[in-house]
C-alpha cells in the first residue's frame, strides 16, 4: 500500500458524473499518497466539471475557494417535476408546456440576473436538527428553509430545442443550480428538472485546464506532481508581502509584525525573501500584520507570485 507523504498544493479534477465529490476527493488522495485533502465546494453525484481538490497545506486556503463565483452549463427539461430538481429522482409530475421562443425566453432569463433571493432545495446538504435535508427529503418530510440571497452575473440561452433549455450561467456562492431551474421553468409556465450539469470553472481558476482522475490515477510519481497548482495561486487576487527573516519567524510564531501602515487595510499573502509561502496575514489600519492562517510547511509560491 502507497505511504502518505508532505504533498501540498491543489487538483483540478474534471469530476465525473456519476461520482459523490467525497468519493472523488479520496481517489485524487490516494494517488497522491497526500496525508490530508478537502475539496472547495461539493458537486452534485449528476454533476461533473471543476472540482478543486486542495491537499496538503493547501487544505488551508480552501476557505478562501469557497467565497469565489463558479460558471455552469446546464440543461433543463420543461415539463417535468422531479422531487430532487434533477433525474436522480423520478419523475412526479407532468405539465404542458407552452410555445417557446428563443426571444421571449432570452427576455425571462434577463429577469434572473442581479442579486436574488432563493430558497434551498429540500435534497441538499443544508442541516435541520442537525441532520442533512435529503435525509429528511427522501423520507417525505419537508421543513422550512431561509432564503438566501444569491446573484446570477449573466445567465445566457444556448439552445432550445423543444422542451429542453441549454443554459450557462456565472453565479456566486450558495447558488443551487437544480433550485434556478426549477423557478426558470415556473417562470416560463411550466415545471422542470435538471438534465446535465457542468461546472465550467471555479474562481479563480477560470483559464486553468482541469485533469481527468483516470489520468491522475495512471500517471507515475513523477508525472503526477505536474498536476499540482502551488497552494498560493488560490490567492492570486491578493496584495502581497515579503517579509524579513526576523518578520518572518516572528508572524510564523504568531505574533503580529509591523509593515506599511498606507498599504491597503485586508487579507494578504505573506512570504518569506526567499519566495517561500508563508500563509495569509491581515494588515490593520494600524499598519500591523496579524497571522490568519499560516502553514506548517514552508511551500514553493505559485508562478504569479
Amino acid at each position: 500500500m502507497r505511504g502518505t507523504s508532505a504533498i501540498d498544493g491543489i487538483v483540478l479534477l474534471d469530476k465525473p458524473a456519476g461520482l459523490s465529490s467525497n468519493a472523488a476527493l479520496q481517489r485524487v488522495k490516494r494517488a497522491f499518497g497526500a496525508t490530508k485533502a478537502g475539496h472547495t465546494g461539493s458537486l452534485d453525484p449528476l454533476a461533473s466539471g471543476m472540482l478543486p481538490v486542495c491537499l496538503g497545506e493547501a487544505t488551508k486556503v480552501a476557505g478562501v475557494l469557497l467565497d469565489g463565483r463558479k460558471r455552469y452549463q446546464f440543461v433543463i427539461v420543461l415539463g417535468e417535476r422531479t422531487p430532487s430538481g434533477d433525474t436522480e429522482s423520478d419523475v412526479v409530475e407532468v405539465r404542458s408546456v407552452p410555445p417557446l421562443e428563443s426571444a421571449h425566453v432570452k427576455t425571462v432569463l434577463a429577469s434572473f440576473a442581479g442579486s436574488r433571493l432563493q430558497t434551498p432545495p429540500m435534497y441538499s446538504a443544508l442541516k435541520h436538527q442537525g441532520k442533512p435535508l435529503y435525509r429528511l427529503a427522501r423520507r417525505g418530510i419537508e421543513v422550512e428553509r431561509a432564503p438566501r440571497e444569491i446573484r446570477l452575473e449573466d445567465i445566457e440561452l444556448e439552445s432550445l430545442s423543444g422542451s429542453r433549455l441549454s443554459l450557462r450561467v456565472t453565479c456566486s456562492k450558495g447558488t443551487y443550480i437544480r433550485a434556478l431551474a426549477e423557478d426558470i421553468a415556473a417562470a416560463l409556465g411550466t415545471v422542470g428538472h435538471v438534465a446535465t450539469l457542468r461546472r465550467l470553472w471555479a474562481e479563480p481558476f477560470e483559464a486553468l485546464p482541469m485533469r481527468e482522475l483516470e489520468e491522475l490515477e495512471a500517471a507515475d510519481a513523477e508525472h503526477r506532481a505536474d498536476f499540482l497548482l502551488p497552494p498560493d495561486t488560490a490567492l492570486r487576487d491578493l496584495p502581497q508581502v515579503q517579509l524579513s527573516a526576523a518578520d518572518a519567524s516572528r508572524l510564523m510564531n504568531g505574533q503580529a509584525v509591523l509593515w506599511n501602515a498606507s498599504a491597503p487595510v485586508g487579507r494578504m499573502r505573506v512570504y518569506d525573501r526567499g519566495g517561500r509561502f508563508l500563509g495569509v496575514a491581515s494588515l490593520s489600519s494600524s499598519g500591523e500584520l496579524q497571522p490568519v492562517r499560516l502553514a506548517a510547511r514552508l511551500v514553493t509560491p505559485g508562478s504569479d507570485g
